[in-house]
Protein backbone atom coordinates (compact mmCIF):
# COMPACT_ATOMS: atom_id res chain seq x y z
CA UNK A 1 0.00 0.00 0.00
CA UNK A 2 1.52 3.49 -0.80
CA UNK A 3 1.71 5.82 1.53
CA UNK A 4 -1.14 8.29 2.37
CA UNK A 5 -0.54 12.18 0.46
CA UNK A 6 -1.99 14.04 2.36
CA UNK A 7 -4.77 13.95 5.21
CA UNK A 8 -7.83 15.75 5.51
CA UNK A 9 -9.10 16.92 8.83
CA UNK A 10 -12.79 16.10 9.00
CA UNK A 11 -13.71 19.06 10.32
CA UNK A 12 -12.31 21.21 7.65
CA UNK A 13 -14.04 19.55 5.47
CA UNK A 14 -17.51 20.27 7.11
CA UNK A 15 -16.56 23.56 7.55
CA UNK A 16 -16.67 23.75 3.78
CA UNK A 17 -20.06 24.81 3.15
CA UNK A 18 -19.67 26.86 -0.33
CA UNK A 19 -20.33 25.07 -3.42
CA UNK A 20 -17.41 24.63 -5.57
CA UNK A 21 -17.21 23.41 -8.66
CA UNK A 22 -13.68 21.00 -9.82
CA UNK A 23 -13.98 19.99 -13.96
CA UNK A 24 -12.30 16.51 -14.68
CA UNK A 25 -10.60 16.53 -17.90
CA UNK A 26 -10.28 11.92 -18.65
CA UNK A 27 -10.74 10.22 -21.65
CA UNK A 28 -11.21 7.04 -18.90
CA UNK A 29 -14.69 7.20 -18.03
CA UNK A 30 -14.19 4.70 -14.78
CA UNK A 31 -11.88 7.07 -13.44
CA UNK A 32 -14.15 10.45 -14.04
CA UNK A 33 -16.87 8.40 -12.19
CA UNK A 34 -14.87 7.28 -9.26
CA UNK A 35 -13.44 11.09 -8.26
CA UNK A 36 -16.67 12.56 -9.01
CA UNK A 37 -18.00 10.33 -6.22
CA UNK A 38 -15.20 11.40 -4.12
CA UNK A 39 -15.74 14.80 -4.77
CA UNK A 40 -19.44 15.34 -4.25
CA UNK A 41 -19.04 13.65 -0.89
CA UNK A 42 -16.61 16.27 -0.58
CA UNK A 43 -19.33 19.18 -1.18
CA UNK A 44 -17.87 19.47 -4.56
CA UNK A 45 -20.06 20.35 -7.86
CA UNK A 46 -18.45 18.24 -10.67
CA UNK A 47 -18.57 18.53 -14.33
CA UNK A 48 -16.85 15.92 -16.75
CA UNK A 49 -14.72 16.46 -20.19
CA UNK A 50 -13.91 13.18 -22.02
CA UNK A 51 -10.91 15.11 -23.73
CA UNK A 52 -9.19 18.96 -23.50
CA UNK A 53 -11.10 20.54 -25.93
CA UNK A 54 -14.30 19.73 -24.41
CA UNK A 55 -12.39 20.64 -20.61
CA UNK A 56 -11.47 23.89 -22.27
CA UNK A 57 -14.96 24.83 -23.88
CA UNK A 58 -16.69 23.97 -20.26
CA UNK A 59 -13.95 26.25 -18.65
CA UNK A 60 -15.12 29.04 -20.77
CA UNK A 61 -18.47 28.45 -20.57
CA UNK A 62 -18.47 28.50 -16.59
CA UNK A 63 -14.77 28.76 -14.91
CA UNK A 64 -14.58 25.96 -11.83
CA UNK A 65 -12.38 26.38 -8.94
CA UNK A 66 -10.24 23.56 -10.26
CA UNK A 67 -9.61 21.46 -12.93
CA UNK A 68 -8.42 17.72 -12.45
CA UNK A 69 -6.44 16.68 -16.05
CA UNK A 70 -5.82 12.72 -16.22
CA UNK A 71 -2.44 11.98 -17.26
CA UNK A 72 -2.66 12.16 -21.11
CA UNK A 73 -5.53 12.98 -23.21
CA UNK A 74 -6.86 12.01 -26.40
CA UNK A 75 -7.52 15.04 -28.63
CA UNK A 76 -4.68 17.27 -27.46
CA UNK A 77 -0.84 17.64 -26.62
CA UNK A 78 -0.65 17.41 -22.95
CA UNK A 79 2.09 19.90 -22.14
CA UNK A 80 0.18 22.63 -24.67
CA UNK A 81 -2.90 22.34 -22.88
CA UNK A 82 -1.74 22.67 -18.94
CA UNK A 83 0.13 25.72 -19.93
CA UNK A 84 -2.22 27.28 -22.33
CA UNK A 85 -4.96 26.37 -19.48
CA UNK A 86 -2.88 28.02 -16.66
CA UNK A 87 -2.38 31.01 -18.97
CA UNK A 88 -5.82 31.25 -19.71
CA UNK A 89 -7.46 30.73 -16.31
CA UNK A 90 -4.52 31.64 -13.59
CA UNK A 91 -6.65 31.23 -10.54
CA UNK A 92 -8.10 27.79 -11.10
CA UNK A 93 -6.56 25.24 -9.12
CA UNK A 94 -4.80 22.78 -11.80
CA UNK A 95 -3.68 19.38 -10.84
CA UNK A 96 -2.52 16.28 -13.14
CA UNK A 97 -4.01 12.91 -11.77
CA UNK A 98 -0.35 11.74 -12.20
CA UNK A 99 0.83 13.79 -9.87
CA UNK A 100 2.58 16.70 -12.19
CA UNK A 101 1.23 20.32 -11.78
CA UNK A 102 2.05 23.74 -12.80
CA UNK A 103 4.06 25.58 -10.03
CA UNK A 104 1.28 28.02 -9.45
CA UNK A 105 -1.04 25.63 -8.92
CA UNK A 106 0.84 23.81 -6.15
CA UNK A 107 -0.04 27.15 -3.87
CA UNK A 108 -3.62 26.96 -4.49
CA UNK A 109 -6.11 27.01 -1.88
CA UNK A 110 -7.77 23.71 -2.42
CA UNK A 111 -4.83 21.71 -3.72
CA UNK A 112 -4.77 19.41 -0.13
CA UNK A 113 -8.02 18.73 -0.28
CA UNK A 114 -7.96 17.63 -4.26
CA UNK A 115 -4.88 15.72 -3.63
CA UNK A 116 -6.84 13.74 -0.81
CA UNK A 117 -9.57 12.86 -3.45
CA UNK A 118 -6.67 11.66 -6.28
CA UNK A 119 -5.52 9.77 -3.32
CA UNK A 120 -9.17 7.77 -2.43
CA UNK A 121 -9.52 7.64 -6.15
CA UNK A 122 -6.13 5.69 -6.80
CA UNK A 123 -6.89 3.30 -3.71
CA UNK A 124 -10.52 1.94 -5.59
CA UNK A 125 -8.15 1.32 -8.82
CA UNK A 126 -4.29 -0.45 -8.15
CA UNK A 127 -3.66 -0.29 -11.62
CA UNK A 128 -0.32 1.41 -12.41
CA UNK A 129 -0.79 5.48 -12.43
CA UNK A 130 1.34 7.19 -15.38
CA UNK A 131 2.61 10.43 -14.85
CA UNK A 132 2.44 13.45 -17.35
CA UNK A 133 5.65 13.95 -19.71
CA UNK A 134 8.05 16.83 -18.08
CA UNK A 135 6.12 20.12 -18.02
CA UNK A 136 10.18 22.13 -17.68
CA UNK A 137 13.00 20.97 -16.31
CA UNK A 138 12.99 17.07 -16.07
CA UNK A 139 15.05 16.88 -12.66
CA UNK A 140 12.76 19.56 -11.08
CA UNK A 141 9.74 17.42 -12.03
CA UNK A 142 10.88 14.32 -10.74
CA UNK A 143 11.85 15.95 -7.12
CA UNK A 144 8.26 17.49 -6.74
CA UNK A 145 6.92 13.87 -8.04
CA UNK A 146 8.99 12.25 -5.05
CA UNK A 147 7.32 15.10 -2.72
CA UNK A 148 3.58 14.75 -3.66
CA UNK A 149 3.07 11.72 -5.92
CA UNK A 150 5.56 8.53 -4.75
CA UNK A 151 3.86 6.15 -7.56
CA UNK A 152 6.23 4.91 -10.51
CA UNK A 153 6.83 7.65 -12.85
CA UNK A 154 7.87 5.67 -15.60
CA UNK A 155 4.94 3.39 -16.64
CA UNK A 156 1.82 3.52 -18.89
CA UNK A 157 -2.05 2.79 -16.96
CA UNK A 158 -4.30 1.07 -19.82
CA UNK A 159 -7.39 3.56 -19.07
CA UNK A 160 -9.61 0.48 -18.53
CA UNK A 161 -12.44 -0.21 -15.80
CA UNK A 162 -11.05 -2.94 -14.02
CA UNK A 163 -7.29 -3.76 -13.09
CA UNK A 164 -8.49 -7.48 -13.68
CA UNK A 165 -9.20 -7.28 -17.31
CA UNK A 166 -6.61 -4.44 -18.19
CA UNK A 167 -3.25 -5.78 -19.86
CA UNK A 168 -0.26 -5.58 -17.85
CA UNK A 169 1.26 -1.47 -18.26
CA UNK A 170 4.01 -1.13 -20.65
CA UNK A 171 6.87 0.38 -19.21
CA UNK A 172 7.74 3.63 -21.13
CA UNK A 173 10.50 6.27 -20.79
CA UNK A 174 9.49 9.83 -21.08
CA UNK A 175 11.41 11.90 -23.22
CA UNK A 176 13.58 14.22 -22.37
CA UNK A 177 12.62 17.90 -23.36
CA UNK A 178 14.61 19.83 -25.93
CA UNK A 179 17.60 22.23 -25.00
CA UNK A 180 16.89 26.03 -25.43
CA UNK A 181 16.05 26.71 -29.62
CA UNK A 182 15.00 23.38 -30.41
CA UNK A 183 11.65 22.31 -30.61
CA UNK A 184 10.54 19.04 -28.91
CA UNK A 185 10.39 16.04 -31.00
CA UNK A 186 8.19 14.42 -27.91
CA UNK A 187 6.92 11.07 -28.80
CA UNK A 188 4.10 11.96 -27.11
CA UNK A 189 3.46 15.13 -28.96
CA UNK A 190 -0.18 13.49 -30.02
CA UNK A 191 -1.58 10.68 -28.05
CA UNK A 192 -3.60 7.91 -29.70
CA UNK A 193 -7.23 8.14 -29.06
CA UNK A 194 -7.60 4.36 -29.70
CA UNK A 195 -11.29 2.63 -29.92
CA UNK A 196 -10.74 0.53 -26.72
CA UNK A 197 -9.09 3.45 -25.19
CA UNK A 198 -6.16 0.85 -24.35
CA UNK A 199 -2.33 1.64 -24.14
CA UNK A 200 -0.48 1.53 -27.36
CA UNK A 201 2.14 -1.42 -27.84
CA UNK A 202 4.89 -0.53 -29.54
CA UNK A 203 5.62 -3.09 -32.22
CA UNK A 204 9.50 -3.48 -33.03
CA UNK A 205 8.65 -4.01 -36.55
CA UNK A 206 7.42 -0.34 -37.02
CA UNK A 207 10.50 1.58 -36.15
CA UNK A 208 11.88 2.67 -39.65
CA UNK A 209 10.60 5.41 -41.63
CA UNK A 210 8.43 5.35 -44.50
CA UNK A 211 9.54 5.85 -47.74
CA UNK A 212 7.41 8.59 -48.35
CA UNK A 213 8.44 10.68 -45.14
CA UNK A 214 12.35 11.97 -45.67
CA UNK A 215 14.08 12.06 -42.21
CA UNK A 216 15.58 10.04 -39.32
CA UNK A 217 14.27 12.80 -36.66
CA UNK A 218 13.12 10.81 -33.94
CA UNK A 219 9.75 13.14 -34.80
CA UNK A 220 9.48 11.93 -38.24
CA UNK A 221 10.21 8.39 -36.93
CA UNK A 222 7.33 9.03 -34.95
CA UNK A 223 4.93 10.41 -37.42
CA UNK A 224 5.89 7.11 -39.64
CA UNK A 225 5.18 4.44 -36.70
CA UNK A 226 1.91 6.16 -35.87
CA UNK A 227 1.09 5.88 -39.63
CA UNK A 228 2.03 2.01 -39.11
CA UNK A 229 -0.56 1.62 -35.95
CA UNK A 230 -3.68 3.12 -37.23
CA UNK A 231 -3.23 2.07 -41.50
CA UNK A 232 -4.98 -1.30 -41.02
CA UNK A 233 -7.95 -0.27 -39.29
CA UNK A 234 -10.56 2.05 -40.29
CA UNK A 235 -9.92 4.35 -37.48
CA UNK A 236 -10.84 8.32 -38.71
CA UNK A 237 -7.33 10.05 -38.57
CA UNK A 238 -6.78 13.72 -38.70
CA UNK A 239 -3.26 14.78 -39.66
CA UNK A 240 -2.36 18.26 -38.25
CA UNK A 241 0.64 20.28 -38.99
CA UNK A 242 2.01 23.72 -40.77
CA UNK A 243 1.75 24.34 -44.35
CA UNK A 244 4.02 22.71 -46.68
CA UNK A 245 4.88 19.80 -43.83
CA UNK A 246 3.59 16.80 -45.86
CA UNK A 247 0.42 16.42 -44.47
CA UNK A 248 -0.67 14.93 -47.71
CA UNK A 249 2.06 12.63 -47.91
CA UNK A 250 1.28 11.05 -44.70
CA UNK A 251 -2.39 10.68 -45.67
CA UNK A 252 -1.35 8.97 -49.37
CA UNK A 253 0.90 6.12 -46.72
CA UNK A 254 -2.40 6.12 -44.92
CA UNK A 255 -3.96 4.56 -47.43
CA UNK A 256 -1.36 2.32 -49.09
CA UNK A 257 -0.76 0.74 -45.96
CA UNK A 258 -4.70 -0.09 -45.54
CA UNK A 259 -6.83 -3.19 -46.43
CA UNK A 260 -8.33 -0.53 -49.22
CA UNK A 261 -4.99 0.28 -51.01
CA UNK A 262 -6.69 -1.16 -54.05
CA UNK A 263 -9.86 0.68 -53.87
CA UNK A 264 -9.75 4.87 -54.90
CA UNK A 265 -7.63 7.41 -52.61
CA UNK A 266 -9.96 10.53 -53.40
CA UNK A 267 -8.48 14.00 -52.23
CA UNK A 268 -10.62 17.39 -52.08
CA UNK A 269 -9.21 20.69 -50.76
CA UNK A 270 -11.61 21.71 -48.55
CA UNK A 271 -10.01 25.74 -49.28
CA UNK A 272 -9.74 25.83 -52.68
CA UNK A 273 -13.38 25.44 -54.20
CA UNK A 274 -15.92 28.26 -53.57
CA UNK A 275 -18.53 27.57 -50.66
CA UNK A 276 -21.34 27.56 -52.97
CA UNK A 277 -19.32 25.00 -55.58
CA UNK A 278 -17.89 22.29 -52.64
CA UNK A 279 -21.27 20.38 -51.59
CA UNK A 280 -22.22 19.61 -55.24
CA UNK A 281 -18.67 18.81 -55.51
CA UNK A 282 -18.75 16.65 -52.26
CA UNK A 283 -21.91 15.25 -52.24
CA UNK A 284 -23.09 15.37 -56.33
CA UNK A 285 -25.51 16.56 -57.46
CA UNK A 286 -28.81 16.08 -60.24
CA UNK A 287 -28.98 17.46 -63.30
CA UNK A 288 -30.72 21.06 -62.82
CA UNK A 289 -30.28 20.93 -59.21
CA UNK A 290 -28.93 24.59 -59.70
CA UNK A 291 -27.86 27.02 -62.37
CA UNK A 292 -25.24 25.39 -64.67
CA UNK A 293 -25.97 21.99 -63.71
CA UNK A 294 -26.46 20.71 -67.14
CA UNK A 295 -26.54 16.61 -65.79
CA UNK A 296 -26.11 15.09 -62.94
CA UNK A 297 -22.76 14.18 -61.20
CA UNK A 298 -21.43 12.06 -58.45
CA UNK A 299 -19.47 13.62 -55.45
CA UNK A 300 -16.03 13.29 -54.63
CA UNK A 301 -17.02 11.37 -51.63
CA UNK A 302 -19.22 8.60 -53.89
CA UNK A 303 -15.99 8.20 -56.15
CA UNK A 304 -14.52 7.27 -53.22
CA UNK A 305 -16.97 4.14 -52.01
CA UNK A 306 -14.77 1.57 -50.95
CA UNK A 307 -11.43 3.66 -50.31
CA UNK A 308 -10.38 6.57 -48.81
CA UNK A 309 -11.36 10.24 -48.61
CA UNK A 310 -8.97 12.86 -47.71
CA UNK A 311 -10.73 16.12 -46.99
CA UNK A 312 -7.75 18.88 -47.17
CA UNK A 313 -7.81 21.98 -45.00
CA UNK A 314 -10.75 20.55 -43.36
CA UNK A 315 -11.04 23.63 -41.17
CA UNK A 316 -11.42 25.89 -43.97
CA UNK A 317 -15.02 24.47 -44.27
CA UNK A 318 -18.09 26.20 -44.13
CA UNK A 319 -20.38 25.44 -40.49
CA UNK A 320 -22.90 24.76 -42.99
CA UNK A 321 -21.43 22.56 -44.38
CA UNK A 322 -20.02 21.33 -41.41
CA UNK A 323 -23.18 19.93 -40.71
CA UNK A 324 -23.93 18.21 -43.76
CA UNK A 325 -20.54 16.06 -43.36
CA UNK A 326 -21.34 15.50 -39.60
CA UNK A 327 -24.67 13.85 -40.76
CA UNK A 328 -22.40 11.03 -43.38
CA UNK A 329 -20.05 10.86 -41.13
CA UNK A 330 -22.47 9.33 -38.14
CA UNK A 331 -24.54 7.22 -40.31
CA UNK A 332 -22.50 6.82 -43.74
CA UNK A 333 -25.32 8.04 -46.12
CA UNK A 334 -25.30 11.28 -48.45
CA UNK A 335 -28.23 12.80 -49.75
CA UNK A 336 -26.78 14.64 -53.47
CA UNK A 337 -27.62 18.08 -54.13
CA UNK A 338 -31.41 18.40 -55.85
CA UNK A 339 -32.01 14.89 -54.33
CA UNK A 340 -34.27 13.12 -52.15
CA UNK A 341 -32.82 9.41 -52.07
CA UNK A 342 -29.77 8.77 -49.86
CA UNK A 343 -27.02 6.78 -50.67
CA UNK A 344 -24.79 4.57 -48.72
CA UNK A 345 -20.99 5.12 -49.12
CA UNK A 346 -18.42 2.89 -47.16
CA UNK A 347 -15.30 5.63 -47.35
CA UNK A 348 -12.48 5.84 -44.00
CA UNK A 349 -12.43 9.66 -44.04
CA UNK A 350 -8.71 11.10 -43.56
CA UNK A 351 -8.66 15.08 -42.62
CA UNK A 352 -5.77 17.64 -42.68
CA UNK A 353 -5.27 20.78 -41.33
CA UNK A 354 -2.65 23.40 -40.68
CA UNK A 355 -5.01 25.23 -37.88
CA UNK A 356 -5.46 23.92 -34.22
CA UNK A 357 -9.10 22.89 -34.59
CA UNK A 358 -9.46 22.08 -30.68
CA UNK A 359 -9.09 26.13 -30.51
CA UNK A 360 -11.50 26.10 -33.59
CA UNK A 361 -14.37 24.60 -31.40
CA UNK A 362 -14.06 26.69 -28.62
CA UNK A 363 -14.44 29.92 -31.11
CA UNK A 364 -16.95 28.46 -32.72
CA UNK A 365 -15.14 28.19 -36.05
CA UNK A 366 -15.17 24.51 -35.84
CA UNK A 367 -18.38 21.74 -35.01
CA UNK A 368 -17.03 20.54 -32.05
CA UNK A 369 -19.40 17.21 -32.51
CA UNK A 370 -17.39 16.29 -35.88
CA UNK A 371 -14.22 17.89 -34.42
CA UNK A 372 -14.30 14.52 -32.46
CA UNK A 373 -15.51 12.54 -34.79
CA UNK A 374 -12.53 13.12 -36.78
CA UNK A 375 -9.95 13.35 -34.76
CA UNK A 376 -10.57 9.83 -33.36
CA UNK A 377 -6.18 9.53 -33.99
CA UNK A 378 -4.24 12.50 -34.18
CA UNK A 379 -1.31 12.66 -36.37
CA UNK A 380 0.96 15.89 -36.36
CA UNK A 381 3.61 16.37 -38.99
CA UNK A 382 6.87 18.61 -37.86
CA UNK A 383 8.01 21.48 -39.43
CA UNK A 384 11.10 21.48 -40.86
CA UNK A 385 12.73 23.79 -38.11
CA UNK A 386 11.59 21.03 -35.18
CA UNK A 387 13.64 18.20 -37.71
CA UNK A 388 16.23 20.83 -39.52
CA UNK A 389 18.85 17.84 -38.88
CA UNK A 390 17.05 15.78 -41.79
CA UNK A 391 17.80 19.04 -44.08
CA UNK A 392 20.42 17.64 -45.77
CA UNK A 393 19.11 14.52 -46.53
CA UNK A 394 15.75 16.26 -47.89
CA UNK A 395 18.93 18.55 -50.42
CA UNK A 396 19.95 15.47 -51.96
CA UNK A 397 16.66 13.81 -51.87
CA UNK A 398 15.00 16.65 -54.09
CA UNK A 399 18.31 16.70 -56.36
CA UNK A 400 17.75 13.17 -57.36
CA UNK A 401 14.28 13.53 -58.15
CA UNK A 402 14.69 16.83 -60.51
CA UNK A 403 18.13 15.16 -61.97
CA UNK A 404 15.71 12.08 -63.30
CA UNK A 405 14.81 14.29 -66.01
CA UNK A 406 17.64 16.44 -66.84
CA UNK A 407 21.57 16.22 -65.87
CA UNK A 408 21.51 16.34 -61.87
CA UNK A 409 23.10 18.83 -60.47
CA UNK A 410 25.02 19.31 -56.86
CA UNK A 411 24.64 21.56 -54.41
CA UNK A 412 28.34 22.99 -53.17
CA UNK A 413 29.01 23.69 -49.18
CA UNK A 414 28.42 27.42 -49.57
CA UNK A 415 25.01 26.85 -50.90
CA UNK A 416 24.06 23.71 -48.08
CA UNK A 417 25.43 26.64 -45.41
CA UNK A 418 22.68 29.50 -46.95
CA UNK A 419 19.93 27.06 -46.86
CA UNK A 420 20.91 25.32 -43.35
CA UNK A 421 21.11 29.16 -42.27
CA UNK A 422 17.45 29.92 -43.61
CA UNK A 423 14.28 29.64 -41.36
CA UNK A 424 11.97 27.35 -43.80
CA UNK A 425 8.23 29.36 -42.70
CA UNK A 426 7.22 27.36 -45.79
CA UNK A 427 8.88 23.97 -44.46
CA UNK A 428 9.37 21.14 -47.11
CA UNK A 429 7.77 22.62 -49.82
CA UNK A 430 9.45 25.74 -49.57
CA UNK A 431 12.77 23.94 -49.96
CA UNK A 432 11.65 22.00 -52.81
CA UNK A 433 10.75 25.60 -54.69
CA UNK A 434 14.08 27.25 -53.86
CA UNK A 435 15.93 24.24 -55.46
CA UNK A 436 14.18 23.69 -58.33
CA UNK A 437 14.42 28.03 -58.85
CA UNK A 438 18.20 27.60 -58.51
CA UNK A 439 18.32 24.60 -61.12
CA UNK A 440 17.02 26.43 -63.79
CA UNK A 441 18.93 29.44 -62.88
CA UNK A 442 22.02 27.36 -63.13
CA UNK A 443 21.14 26.32 -66.89
CA UNK A 444 24.35 23.83 -67.84
CA UNK A 445 26.39 24.92 -64.74
CA UNK A 446 27.07 21.28 -62.87
CA UNK A 447 26.98 22.96 -59.32
CA UNK A 448 24.43 24.99 -57.43
CA UNK A 449 26.76 27.44 -55.33
CA UNK A 450 24.91 30.20 -53.11
CA UNK A 451 24.20 32.50 -55.69
CA UNK A 452 21.59 30.38 -57.08
CA UNK A 453 20.32 29.75 -53.97
CA UNK A 454 20.46 33.38 -52.75
CA UNK A 455 18.23 33.91 -56.14
CA UNK A 456 15.88 31.12 -55.05
CA UNK A 457 15.35 32.42 -51.60
CA UNK A 458 15.03 35.87 -52.92
CA UNK A 459 11.35 35.43 -54.13
CA UNK A 460 10.14 33.99 -51.10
Amino acid sequence: MLPALVSVPASSLNTRTRVRTALIASADRSFRQRLSQILTGLRWQVREAEGGAQAWAEAQASIPEALIVDSWLPDLDLHEFLNDFKGTFPHVDLVAAGGNSTQESARGPYRQELLYALRRCQDTDTAAWNVAPPLNDVKQVREDATHVAPWPIASVRPPSTSIASAPQPATVTPPAKATTGQASCSALAVLPAMADHRAVEIDSSSTGRLPELIGEAPCMLEVSRRVRLVAPRLTPVLIEGPTGSGKELVAEALHRLSPRCRKPFVAINCAAIPEALLEAELFGHTRGAFTGAVQGRVGRIEAADGGTLFLDEIGEMPLALQSKLLRFVECGELQRVGDNETVKVDVRILAATHRSLAQDTITGAFRADLYYRLAVFLIRTPSLAEHGQDLSGLIDHFMERMGRDTPMKRVDDGARAKLAAHGWPGNVRELEHVLERGVILAGLEPTLTSREIDFGLSVN
